[in-house]
């Protein structure tokens, strides 16, 4: 079996662990409160705003008019807070991603280390500090080339290409930094960044497919317009659900690999040496007597 596949089973086996399950409430309990008071406070004028902008614009009033001359009633009303969510869904996602490498990826790596590879050496490679600047700047990488591509987003193949490459490349930096911080050494893992960059980048861009996915499935419904700030909550928790697997599954594969390649160099047992025999003395024969 694949070692992708194998660990993309096994991450899916531990999503039912009771601990996962909690662990993947916390996001939902603190970014909820969140998303509930940015929606309260800002929902209705960001979407007045939109609107605004849309009605200076001539272009768009243009179509939107002639559009509903062939019978697209309330299409206006509804561009406006399909715009936002949009413009939202990928925050999600950035932000979802953080919190989980910040609270969920060390306890799921620890969990996935003792269950598994409890005799693997801790060699502290990287440190929490480390990881949230790297974080942090290829986060910043991810939403500038995310800002950059948006005009692709237009043409209907690469929509559906552009954003998942670019979050799977992001969950890939940043999950295997995170994922191999306390066992592997700083040589080690990099090492283990150049031997599988392949297979890492796939597994990121997979996470970054799943991580798409509801925003295909809402922006087909126009219920989750009207009830956004409602729903908010409830997207965020599914896609910490999809970064907690996505950790799994890189946890379960570095850790695997890394145990590998320490014995692939561990040194080779000195062959056994044979036992040395000394012959046995020679007794002269006595002449007859």
């Amino acid at each position: 079996m694949s070692p992708v596949v194998d660990a993309a089973w096994r991450a899916a086996a531990y999503c039912l662990h009771p601990r996962v399950i909690f662990l993947s409430l916390l996001p939902l309990v603190l970014m909820g409160l969140v998303a509930l008071g940015l929606a309260y406070w800002f929902w209705a004028p960001a979407v007045a705003a939109v609107e605004s902008s849309l009605g200076t614009m001539v272009g768009v009033s243009t179509v939107l008019g002639w559009l509903e001359g062939w019978g697209l009633v309330g299409l206006k009303a509804m561009l406006a807070p399909l715009l936002l969510v949009t413009v939202v869904t990928p925050v999600i996602v950035v932000v979802s991603l953080l919190v989980v490498a910040a609270l969920m990826t060390p306890a799921m790596v620890t969990l996935v280390a003792k269950r598994r590879f409890a005799t693997l050496e801790l060699k502290h490679g990287g440190s929490a500090i480390a990881g949230a600047f790297a974080a942090f700047f290829f986060t910043l990488v991810a939403v500038l080339v995310m800002l950059v591509s948006i005009p692709l987003w237009f043409i209907p193949p690469l929509v559906l290409i552009v954003p998942p490459l670019i979050w799977g490349w992001l969950t890939c930096k940043v999950m295997t930094y995170d994922v191999l911080a306390e066992h592997a050494s700083a040589e080690e893992r990099l090492e283990l960044s150049r031997r599988h960059r392949g297979a890492l980048l796939v597994i990121g861009v997979i996470s970054g497919y799943l991580g798409a996915a509801p925003s295909l499935v809402w922006a087909s419904g126009a219920l989750f317009i009207t009830l956004a700030p409602v729903l908010l909550p409830l997207a965020i928790w599914i896609y910490t659900l999809v970064f907690a697997f996505s950790a799994l599954w890189f946890a379960h594969f570095a850790l695997s690999s890394l145990a590998d390649l320490r014995a692939e160099r561990a040194p080779a047992p000195a062959p056994a040496t044979p036992l040395e025999v000394s012959p046995a003395p020679v007794i002269p024969l006595l002449p007859p007597v």
